[in-house]
């Protein structure tokens, strides 16, 4: 036997390429028949020993079981596992056998599905079941290719799938978390703080179950005032959720917030089933609430509602837009701002909905029954029952309605929505409720509301949301009535309500108008208004492309008190996405002008610098973003002249953990839906998701945050990006998740060095030209050529790698524990393997 030794060798390219030609030819260029080659063509030294016969029949794949990725009219769907089979009509075939579980995420209507047939002892689907369907294996692209004439398939759209495709995930352990904190020096006397607060979410994974605990909490303290530090945690609620897709509806138990059309919100603790819109096609979906304003330096942005935070983050100064909140929030939000200097201006916003209209033919639902209570989880009323539907009567009706009942207090609604069609989408809806309050007199009155939306696309503009309603002195809603029971008076009851989200594009004149305007009257306190308009102009100054010229307005009138803000900016881009700009900032308080730069370290790091001047005199400011692949983070500094200096900092991300893995992620959504990618436990493999790249981390895994709901969502292998030593066999993996699961899906990476070898056999012969070698996952990694050699990739010390060629042919390769440098070439012995030995000698038998 030859011993492992470097050679010196030049590989004959020519025999080579055409092997792997050969191999990766796409199944449509062959022939229906069996292929003779014509072997005097190509340049080898053995012309005897070759063995061509995979690559002999069109589309020909040996019998065995193959990891694939299942193509279904060109739309990519999850990896399966791929048995092929030899039918007992033809030995000389080898046909893919699509096993019940695949056959599930074809999309086939139920119809469909009644009608096909099974062959192999029941095991795998028969294509001539249904008349135009084709199935077939391809290797050089690891993809099994289905196509199905559109008749036999359920409705899809871009992006997403039937529910018979949707995924629930794996079992799977989260910890999500928010942290913000922030210190305060001041000067002349004034006190230092400090502060520390958090919210997140704590959840497991079983099955179609989610369950969910929210957790926030605060520790404040501020020097000089008995030096004592306020602090509190508190689990805000708790609750289990999980997906219906027979009913397309949502069920949730334990403590939730009404989430109605019809009525207004309240917390409870029961059970609450109703119909998900995020379960329907995007562009059916619903209307997801937005918040808008101006910061003045470094803040804080909270939202929360009714004492339960739901969104908070670090703003930059100037305006602001946050447009991810769920839109499963319904009711008022509070949102306060906290400034650096201890400032805080605090609004209230209405997540009042479009107009209610349903599908032709369809029926939207909503039901809940429980224990209304308030934060500390005391029983407030009665218990309750509520209902609500919505109707599609024709193309143009819908109609809705609803109820809400208890001992004491009652409320029933009926409403009526029309599609105009090109002049857009009016519903008219009208409330009445009973309420009957110990020690007061019995109130009874109604509601009246108003909605329309349009998109003018003749003007480029939409009135995303428009609404009116009044209500009566002795109208009440649930919440009222909960706080009367509580105070023994009734107070603040709402009179009318406007509310306008308007977007509106001047083409001509390069110029984008946003309004978002709520106005609250009330019988017996004063008015709450709150609205925000930005206007943005994009134009060329001399050698100064794409200058921005920025404009937004913010007034909030909250419990008495009123907020101005006027924000004046213009930017002015750089190079390589640098930016300077200048903007004027004017409130109630003060008058600031502020000199930015934006810049961008690389795709994850961010950051801005500025000097600003006011009143109280000169500033200077810095504000960071960093998407690493643990969380994201921002820091922030900043300094006033003889006033205060403070820093900031803030984390946000999760802790993933499943039986297939896990690790540290960033996040914006807590709990919500995500998928943990594996890279054949190779680590340090760039993937490409949502947002800023990661890397597997040193287990081969990564989590892919924020992965929306019920679309088909892709990750991708990053190639440009991939290291020398790793290559991707499978860059892409997608999943459709239903909402808060955790995907799993496996990337097929190749990890290891690449050499060129010489195989040789204990007899001194070689492999033939052809033979496939295949590490021990199975994986391809080169194709013998001529007088055995192979170029082979993924190569690891002392891993043993196994070649194939004709019927139960194949040897065994073990690599030495040094391999030399990458130029070199080795020579390896290859042994005949324990299957293929005795195979042999039972066959000689």
């Amino acid at each position: 036997m030859p011993s492992l030794r470097p050679i010196s060798f030049r590989p004959q390219g020519l025999s080579l390429a055409i092997a792997l030609s050969l191999y990766g030819l796409p199944c449509s260029l062959w022939a229906a028949e069996a292929i003779q080659f014509n072997t005097e063509v190509l340049d080898l030294e053995d012309k005897n020993n070759i063995d061509l016969n995979q690559f002999s029949r069109a589309g020909y794949i040996m019998p065995g079981t193959y990891s694939l990725a299942l193509k279904v009219n060109d739309e990519q769907l999850p990896e399966i596992s791929v048995p092929f089979y030899v039918p007992s009509d033809d030995p000389e075939e080898s046909i893919p056998c699509l096993q019940s579980e695949a056959v599930t995420q074809l999309g086939l209507t139920s119809s469909s599905l009644k009608d096909v047939t099974y062959w192999h002892d029941g095991q795998c689907l028969s294509p001539e079941s249904l008349p135009g369907m084709q199935i077939r294996g391809d290797l050089s692209t690891s993809s099994l290719y289905v196509s199905i004439p559109q008749a036999y398939m359920e409705y899809t759209a871009p992006n997403w799938d039937p529910p018979s495709r949707w995924d629930d995930g794996i079992a799977a352990l989260m910890l999500d978390y928010n942290i913000n904190g922030n210190t305060n020096n001041s000067y002349n006397g004034g006190h230092d703080s400090y502060a520390l607060n958090g919210n997140g979410v704590v959840g497991v994974n079983l099955g179609a179950w989610r369950f969910r605990g929210d957790w926030q909490g605060r520790l404040n303290h501020i020097s000089g005032l008995d030096d004592s530090v306020d602090k509190d945690f508190e689990w805000s609620r708790f609750y289990a959720y999980r997906a219906l897709p027979n009913l397309a509806a949502k069920l949730v138990l334990g403590e939730d917030y009404l989430v109605s059309n019809m009525f207004d919100s309240f917390r409870f603790i029961g059970m609450s089933l109703r119909s998900d819109l995020n379960m329907l096609p995007p562009n059916l979906r619903g209307y997801a609430p937005e918040v808008t304003g101006i910061a003045k330096t470094n803040a804080t942005v909270t939202v929360s509602q009714q004492g339960r935070v739901l969104y908070e983050t670090n703003v930059a100064p100037g305006p602001f837009r946050i447009q991810d909140l769920s839109d499963a929030v319904s009711g008022k939000l509070d949102v306060a701002i906290k400034e650096e200097d201890g400032t805080t201006q605090e609004f209230q916003v209405d997540t009042a909905n479009l107009p209610y209209l349903t599908r032709p033919g369809q029926v939207q639902y909503k039901l809940a029954l429980g224990q209304p209570t308030n934060y500390q989880r005391h029983s407030e009323g009665d218990s309750f029952v509520t209902g609500e539907f919505s109707w599609g009567v024709n193309n143009g009706w819908s109609l809705f309605g609803g109820s809400l009942n208890s001992k004491n207090y009652n409320a029933v609604s009926l409403g009526v929505g029309r599609d105009l069609l090109v002049f857009g989408a009016l519903s008219f809806d009208i409330t009445q409720s009973f309420a009957r309050l110990p020690g007061m007199e019995n109130a009874s009155g109604g509601s009246y509301r108003i909605n329309y939306s349009k998109r003018f696309e003749s003007i480029d503009s939409t009135i995303q949301f428009a609404g009116y309603r009044f209500s009566e002195r002795d109208f009440m809603s649930m919440s009222d009535f909960l706080n009367a029971l509580k105070t023994g008076e009734r107070y603040g009851g709402n009179k009318e309500l406007y509310t306008i989200s308007l977007n509106k594009n001047f083409n001509d004149f390069g110029i984008s108008l946003y309004l978002n305007y709520n106005h609250q009257t009330y019988w017996d306190r004063p008015d709450n208004d709150y609205y925000s308009i930005m206007l943005s102009k994009y134009m060329d100054i001399g050698a100064l492309k794409n200058v921005s010229l920025n404009i937004s307005a913010n007034r909030s009138e909250y419990n008495g008190v009123k907020d101005d803000s006027l924000y004046v900016s213009a930017s002015i881009p750089l190079s390589n996405g640098a930016s300077l700009g200048y903007s004027l900032n004017s409130n109630r308080n003060d008058t600031s002008n502020r000199v930015t730069y934006y810049d961008r370290l690389n795709d994850r790091t961010t950051y801005q610098l500025s000097a600003s001047s006011s009143k109280r005199g000169g500033s200077g400011s810095a504000f960071i973003t960093h998407q690493s692949d643990i969380a994201r983070l921002t820091a922030n500094a900043s300094y006033q002249h003889n006033q205060y200096s403070a820093f900031g900092v803030s984390a946000s991300g999760g802790i993933t953990l499943t039986a297939d893995g896990g690790g540290l992620h960033r996040t914006n959504v807590q709990g919500g839906t995500r998928m943990l990618v594996d890279t054949d436990g190779v680590a340090d493999v760039p993937i490409k998701g949502f947002g800023a790249p990661i890397t597997s981390n040193i287990f081969g895994k990564a989590i892919v945050g924020d992965v929306n709901s019920y679309y088909r969502s892709k990750a991708q292998i990053d190639l440009n990006a991939l290291p020398d030593d790793i290559d991707a066999q499978q860059s892409v993996v997608q999943a459709t998740l239903t909402e808060g699961a955790v995907g799993y899906r496996r990337f097929s990476v190749l990890s290891g060095q690449k050499l060129m070898t010489i195989l040789r056999l204990p007899d001194g012969s070689f492999p033939p030209f052809g033979a496939q070698v295949q590490n021990g996952k199975g994986q391809n990694t080169g194709i013998v050529g001529d007088a055995g050699n192979t170029y082979i990739s993924g190569i690891k010390t002392q891993e043993t790698m196994t070649v194939t060629w004709g019927e139960n042919k194949a040897c065994d390769v073990v690599f030495p524990a040094s391999l030399g440098a990458q130029q070199e070439t080795l020579l390896l012995p290859c042994t005949p393997t324990i299957a293929a030995e005795t195979i042999a000698k039972s066959t000689q038998r």
